[in-house]
């Protein structure tokens, strides 16, 4: 995978969670537990990318 598939995506989850802490109004833990949610996807998404844990296709949620 080329870099500019990991950096590029990167790039937009930042820019658009920026925009969403700066110009949307809400209350501080909501945006705490929002911005931990985000960074919480993008670092399994990086550890998919990179081959360091398997695929998500095996975990069931609920029944």
């Amino acid at each position: 995978m080329p870099l500019i598939y990991v950096v590029l995506p990167l790039i937009v989850v930042g820019v658009l969670l920026w925009l969403v802490n700066s110009y949307i109004p809400m209350a501080g833990s909501i945006k705490m537990i929002l911005n931990a949610v985000v960074i919480v996807a993008v670092v399994l998404w990086l550890l998919n990318v990179f081959g360091l844990i398997g695929d998500f296709s095996g975990i069931r949620l609920g029944r």
